[in-house]
């Protein structure tokens, strides 16, 4: 029995729900297929599908086999572009995600770059502000902002941002000027983004300590945009990244509020599986974005 076939077979099954279709996407047939799990179960010793004439399930085993077999199959793909990539070219499947603000402003143009200089590199860019699991799904390298729980991934710093309080010029004009303190919040009109920080309670720093202030939104959003937009139409008080409204404060659109109590910069950071080989291509990709993109967003126009 080939063994990676075999795995090969049960991954497509497992994911298709069917032999049939498995058989379409391998170029075999469909006995072909049962064939190759039969084997693998034989082998294992264990049943890894449930079969009924209209549905195929995963078992318990099965499913914990699954999540060991796209691991494998992930390392085979990952040794194969290694060893052909030894010239020094990037190619392959580029597999990137980025929070979704992020990747759409600074993501996505780099990786369309990145494939326009290596004709042979294909890439998948997926856009979440949720920390998907990089080797479950199948992730070469994550971009990632903020302090990071322990985890065995590794870690390259490529940038800092800050979390800001804004307002658009005539929101503040109309209220007699800007919120000086956390207790001063209560008197205005305020917009929170979710995925950013709690809707009911946000934080500042006052006196060098982190501090917690309740408060009750006007609006409540889990879109940086909604929040963004809203808050440039006179909506009142957002928190954002300083990258998602470098522009609108350098045009006039959105003025800093109480930037004395901002906590300190989150950092902007590439995460790879330390279970996966460093393939060129990601190395490659990585190197490029340190050598042509400028992350740090500390500074912003005005101050």
């Amino acid at each position: 029995m080939d063994r990676f076939a075999a795995i090969g077979a049960f991954i497509a099954v497992s994911e298709l729900n069917g032999f049939a279709p498995a058989a379409r996407k391998m170029g075999l047939s469909t006995s072909a297929i049962t064939r190759h799990v039969a084997a693998l179960e034989e082998r294992l010793g264990v049943r890894l599908l449930n079969r009924t004439t209209r549905a195929v399930s995963l078992t318990d085993a099965g499913l914990r086999f699954l999540e060991r077999s796209r691991r494998i199959m992930a390392d085979l793909e990952d040794a194969e572009q290694m060893a052909e990539s030894e010239r020094g070219e990037p190619m392959g499947r580029l597999v990137v995600t980025a929070p979704q603000v992020f990747g759409r402003l600074h993501v996505a143009p780099l990786v369309c770059e990145f494939m326009t200089r290596h004709p042979k590199v294909s890439a998948e860019l997926m856009l979440s502000d949720r920390n998907v699991n990089l080797v479950e799904d199948g992730v070469d390298l994550a971009v990632r902002i903020g302090h990071l729980a322990d985890s065995s991934d590794i870690v390259r710093k490529v940038g800092a941002v800050r979390r800001v309080l804004v307002a658009s010029p005539g929101y503040l004009s109309g209220q007699g000027g800007a919120p000086r303190t956390a207790e001063d919040l209560r008197q205005h009109r305020l917009i929170s983004f979710t995925a950013l920080t709690a809707a009911d309670h946000w934080r500042f720093r006052v006196g060098g300590m982190p501090q917690g202030v309740a408060v009750e939104p006007s609006y409540v959003t889990n879109s940086a945009d909604a929040a963004i937009w809203h808050a440039t139409q006179g909506g009142g008080l957002t928190m954002a990244l300083s990258y998602q409204v470098a522009d609108h404060i350098r045009d006039g659109r959105l003025s800093l509020v109480m930037a004395d109590h901002e906590p300190d910069p989150y950092p902007v950071q590439f995460i790879y599986p330390s279970s996966r080989l460093l393939s060129v291509k990601v190395r490659a990709f990585m190197d490029e974005a340190s050598a042509t993109q400028n992350w740090d967003f500390r500074s912003l126009a005005g101050e």
